[in-house]
């Protein structure tokens, strides 16, 4: 491949989190049922959703929302690498690395928006109850994720635009397991400087903007909570949040220790190893929190299996009928 430019260039080699040949086998055997719980997990937190009517409220509709942008955001990294794995090939096209990259940003930014537009469910349930309904009409949800996702296909499709730009030269192994968007970019052999002004700046409004309204959020909700008399109360209004705030800590959580761990240690592959908790672990665990948690979700589970458990005893009525 030379010193041919971006426009030549036909593959990125993955290097994913070790070269060593044995640990292949332990890394597929690790990944794929971690990706299939994520998936079913998530589908069934969607299936619920929709199929009980007692859920059609704001906060399940994000949270339907968000189990399938969980759903894509997993899978825009784990089947390649564990196609690669199987296939004992490290390569991904460089159309293919774009693409890859560009649906990561796309998923990622609306995770970070639909975290924030929870928080801002919750602080309205709680501290402004009576007004609840008026504020969060079906329409305002809808118009809330749309412009989520509009948003989030900008940033994407700006990202790759600038990525375009770029020349790659003889280093075009990402010592990753997908093409994460520093990673690539530090494998030009252009100038990068847009760039990364680019990235920082995106990373302030996409990311620091959305913590900022978390934050404010969640303090004017402990402040509601302290305001109210009975332990009963406050716990009630806890509970409320408890998984939304257990989910946002996960996945901020995770993110800022991928952040540091990559500021204070050199190696790539240590690197690679954190990304796995906010790209697949945080995702998988979600449903697991928000079903655990929430009695709600629990319900509709338990009401989805018996409707399924009924339609499976009516067909097998039906088939012993001469």
């Amino acid at each position: 491949m030379g010193t041919e430019n971006d426009t030549r260039i036909s593959e990125f080699l993955l290097l994913g989190f070790s070269e060593d040949p044995e640990q292949q086998p332990l890394i597929f055997g690790l990944f794929l049922p971690m990706y299939l719980v994520t998936v079913l997990g998530n589908l069934l937190i969607i299936v619920a959703t929709i199929s009980d009517s007692h859920l059609h409220t704001p906060m399940y509709f994000f949270l339907s929302n968000l189990s399938f942008v969980d759903m894509c955001f997993t899978s825009t990294t784990i089947p390649k690498m564990l196609v690669n794995i199987q296939t004992q090939s490290k390569v991904i096209g460089y159309k293919s690395c774009i693409t890859q990259m560009h649906f990561f940003l796309l998923f990622s930014v609306v995770d970070i928006f639909l975290l924030t537009i929870m928080a801002y469910d919750r602080f309205v349930a709680i501290c402004h109850p009576l007004h609840y309904t008026v504020i969060m009409k079906p329409w305002f949800c809808v118009w809330l994720v749309l412009v989520s996702w509009v948003v989030s296909m900008s940033h994407a499709l700006l990202q790759s635009l600038m990525m375009l730009r770029l020349s790659f030269c003889t280093d075009l192994e990402i010592p990753h397991f997908f093409c994460e968007l520093n990673q690539v970019v530090h494998r030009a052999c252009s100038d990068t400087f847009l760039n990364d002004v680019v990235i920082y700046f995106a990373t302030v409004l996409l990311a620091g903007c959305p913590v900022a309204g978390i934050l404010y959020s969640y303090s004017k909700i402990v402040s509601s909570i302290r305001a109210i008399s009975s332990a009963q109360g406050k716990y009630k209004a806890f509970s409320t949040c408890a998984s939304h705030l257990s989910v946002v800590s996960l996945f901020y959580g995770t993110g800022l220790g991928v952040y540091l761990s990559s500021a204070v240690t050199q190696n790539s592959h240590s690197t690679a190893t954190a990304s796995v908790m906010y790209t697949v672990v945080t995702p998988m665990l979600n449903p697991f929190i928000y079903s655990l948690r929430n009695k709600d979700i629990k319900r509709a589970l338990r009401r989805l299996c018996e409707k399924e458990k009924l339609k499976a005893s009516v067909v097998l009525s039906l088939k012993k009928c001469p």
